[in-house]
């Protein structure tokens, strides 16, 4: 059994929330969080990873990478076609995604969240913090981290440790050139719209890819994934596994 299928015999459910669970009424989830970036959202956020029951399958593998879930303001807006553009920056609060730079070897111009693999001794915390801001110039200390999701292992032999990072207004992003084509305040509304997660056949798996609906395009797995997670346990305090849903055939080089 490869790393990919014991992450999927290991998850709990197989479809998104609306379809979990039959039988007697559960108890009700807690409250949606606020979504404007205050001081309430950071302490729920914070409250609920401080509950969540992680899972890792980052022990043995050999691949390891971090990625940053930054939680900043919304500002001028997403810079995505069918989202809106402020003039006056406005203090929602968002998710700082990039576009990778079109002239990589590996995923180019494919969505992802600041991330990379860790370097020889490193956590995934200080991997995902240096990685933000080496790809988009936003730089936190240690103290702006909130907690882990779910390691995610992907079809490209990685395994995603998802970290998520209070990181402020975020004002002056630099995107590097060299690694990110350009950098999206994702509104985590966004995340909340009922069309979302979009899921999708995959000939020969017997699990759905998932995508999550942004604007007027879509974002895939396993970003999407993540950022499904995200919606369901902090944003929604329902908790969710996102290990069994699969990619495109893209994301898998």
């Amino acid at each position: 059994m490869n790393l990919r299928q014991a992450c999927e015999k290991g998850s709990q459910h197989t479809g998104p929330r609306t379809t979990l669970h039959n039988g007697p009424p559960m108890t009700p989830p807690p409250a949606p969080v606020p979504t404007r970036r205050t001081a309430a959202l950071r302490a729920a956020l914070a409250e609920r990873l401080r509950a969540f029951d992680v899972r890792s399958l980052a022990e043995g593998a050999e691949r390891h990478a971090a990625v940053a879930l930054a939680v900043i303001d919304e500002g001028p807006g997403a810079g995505v076609a069918g989202l809106p553009a402020f003039s006056a920056p406005s203090d929602r609060a968002a998710l700082l995604l990039t576009r990778r730079s079109a002239a990589l070897r590996a995923h180019a111009g494919q969505w992802a969240l600041p991330g990379g693999r860790l370097d020889a001794g490193e956590t995934p915390e200080a991997a995902a913090l240096r990685e933000l801001h080496e790809e988009t110039g936003l730089a936190v200390d240690a103290g702006a981290v909130l907690g882990r999701l779910d390691d995610f292992a992907t079809r490209s032999g990685f395994v995603i440790t998802p970290v998520v990072v209070w990181a402020g207004v975020g004002d002056a992003l630099v995107p590097n050139p060299g690694e990110v084509e350009s950098v999206h305040r994702i509104p985590v509304d966004e995340l909340l719209r009922e069309d979302a997660p979009l899921l999708d056949a995959l000939a020969g798996s017997a699990h759905p890819v998932l995508r999550m609906p942004v604007g007027d395009s879509w974002i895939a797995a396993p970003t999407a994934a993540v950022l499904y997670q995200f919606r369901e346990w902090c944003l929604l305090g329902r908790p969710t596994r996102v290990a069994h849903f699969e990619q495109p055939h893209f994301a898998w080089r």
